[in-house]
């Protein structure tokens, strides 16, 4: 750039010193050649800078590139040093691979050599020991054929008979031998069972109630039962469309029957009939209120009910739906027994048992007090109550092996988790006590009866007797047919077929008697 300035000055000059010659002024041409010796000067000046510049920045480009060569170079020598080194790690690992496997190679020869050199001492004794087992033979042969002289028996005959006389004798020892297994058995493994089973009904003890559609009222005197029924009935028609309950006034006396299936209606009907005859005001304006205030109240009663329950038990954030329907089942029965103490009862033993086996006590004691909320809905369902209070738990929020536990607990569905099983041992010790539920005499009989007749279809029993509610099964045998061996044996046959063909709670326990009669009569 600065060599095209110069370039451009000195064209100027020209120019100027031939505008000079023609107008024939000699000082300014003088002048102009001045100026023209200053301008060359000046570009001489600019093109040797220019050429200084130009090495310097030549030098430069040079140094550069030999400090980025000797850098590759560096770079370079160090790979190739890092992958000598490499390759040197490897062949002595594949050096020292080399030592250790020539040295298992000749350990394994060695053995190999003391392998073939038993193998040939083995070889030796088997025919040695060959020699000896035909010699046995031979032997054997020749005392059975003695034998068979002095006995008069071939070898299978003999063998025969041996095995129908020790076929017997072994059948009652070996179940002697089973027995005594099994009561060692059960003396040392189900102790620790028996004892937490006997701790946990040691500490629930609950109030037994009687199921039944029927609820009576008491009353003074025979002249409140005409004020009850009011004039053509009015009063009564009026109390039981309130209530949904049937009132039956007959000659009972001072007693009034309230009869319906839900027992909270029967309860709201009791305590709406006490207050109107206290009160003394009877009709069906004064019926409606009441009526309407007494379900208002039975409603707080069954949310507080339900409330003090769960605190009791020491469980804490259930949905107040659940909490609600708790309350309810304080007047629902099942079998004769209170369904709020038989929940209460489970969900204790639950607790135990979980507590016992190092599981989650609070969970379990909160399965066993939701198990049976199925039973108390509002509406009719065709579920069954597991399945109904499962679904209820799911959707009121509770923990996945809560639900699982409250719908497995009759085996709808599959057990997923050790608590299911824990209430349904709870429940089924609950309900299946002595005593706590009533069945119908019906099914009671019946199975009574299929009781003897199993005991009845074995060979040899004369008399057969149900007896402690079908706790225990008597059984009387024809003592020249039944030995004391064989009474143990029958006793044990007797409990397998009860197990493979009957149903029932609790256990049962076979007792069989053989008595042996002597008489004689003095003449």
């Amino acid at each position: 750039m600065k060599i095209n300035v110069g370039f451009s000055v000195l064209m100027g000059f020209i120019i100027g010193i031939i505008t000079c010659y023609f107008f024939g002024k000699k000082t300014i041409l003088k002048k102009y050649i001045h100026l023209l010796e200053k301008a060359k000067s000046q570009a001489k000046k600019i093109v040797k800078n220019a050429e200084k510049e130009g090495e310097s920045i030549k030098k430069k480009k040079i140094i550069q590139v030999k400090d980025k060569f000797i850098e590759l170079k560096s770079k370079h020598e160090k790979d190739v040093r890092f992958r000598e080194k490499k390759i040197t790690d490897i062949e002595n690992k594949t050096r020292d691979k080399e030592s250790r496997l020539s040295k298992e190679i000749e350990i394994y020869f060695q053995r190999n050599n003391r392998l073939e050199n038993q193998i040939h001492d083995c070889e030796k004794k088997f025919k040695i020991l060959q020699k000896k087992q035909e010699e046995f033979k031979n032997m054997q042969i020749k005392q059975v054929e003695l034998l068979e002289k002095i006995s008069n028996y071939s070898s299978e005959e003999a063998k025969n008979e041996l095995i129908e006389v020790l076929k017997e004798e072994a059948k009652v020892k070996a179940q002697t031998h089973i027995q005594n297994i099994i009561e060692e058995s059960q003396l040392t493994a189900k102790m620790e069972a028996r004892k937490i089973v006997i701790q946990a009904i040691q500490r629930i003890g609950t109030e037994k109630a009687v199921e039944n559609a029927v609820s009576v009222f008491n009353i003074e005197s025979d002249d409140v039962k005409g004020r009850i029924i009011g004039r053509e009935g009015r009063n009564i028609r009026a109390l039981e469309k309130a209530t949904g309950v049937e009132i039956i006034v007959d000659d009972t006396p001072e007693a009034i029957l309230l009869s319906c299936f839900n027992p909270i209606r029967r309860e709201v009907a009791r305590l709406s009939l006490h207050k109107l005859v206290i009160d003394g005001r009877i009709h069906p304006a004064r019926i409606e209120e009441i009526v309407a205030k007494t379900e208002k109240k039975i409603e707080e009663e069954i949310v507080e009910i339900g409330k003090k329950n769960i605190i009791d038990l020491g469980i804490h954030g259930i949905h107040p739906e659940l909490i609600r329907m708790v309350g309810r089942m304080k007047y629902r029965s099942s079998y004769g027994q209170n369904l709020l103490q038989h929940s209460r009862e489970v969900a204790h033993l639950a607790g135990i048992f979980a507590s016992e086996l190092g599981l989650n006590a609070k969970l379990a004691k909160r399965a066993g007090l939701l198990h049976d909320i199925g039973k108390v809905p509002e509406t009719e369902s065709e579920l069954p109550h597991a399945i109904l209070g499962m679904q209820w738990a799911e959707k009121y929020g509770e923990n996945m092996e809560v639900c699982n536990a409250i719908g497995s607990h009759h085996d709808e569905i599959e057990m997923k988790v050790l608590i299911s099983s824990i209430v349904q041992v709870s429940d089924s010790i609950s309900g299946a006590r002595p005593g706590v539920r009533r069945n119908s005499f019906e099914s009671y009989s019946k199975r009574l009866k299929n009781l003897e007749d199993i005991a009845l279809s074995f060979d040899g029993v004369n008399k057969a007797f149900a007896i402690q509610a079908g706790r225990e099964l008597r059984v009387l045998v024809e003592s020249e047919k039944i030995d004391d061996k064989k009474a143990f044996q029958l006793s044990f046959d007797i409990t397998e077929k009860i197990k493979n063909e009957m149903t029932y709670p609790g256990q049962i326990k076979v007792t069989v008697i053989r008595e042996t009669r002597a008489v004689q009569i003095a003449r």
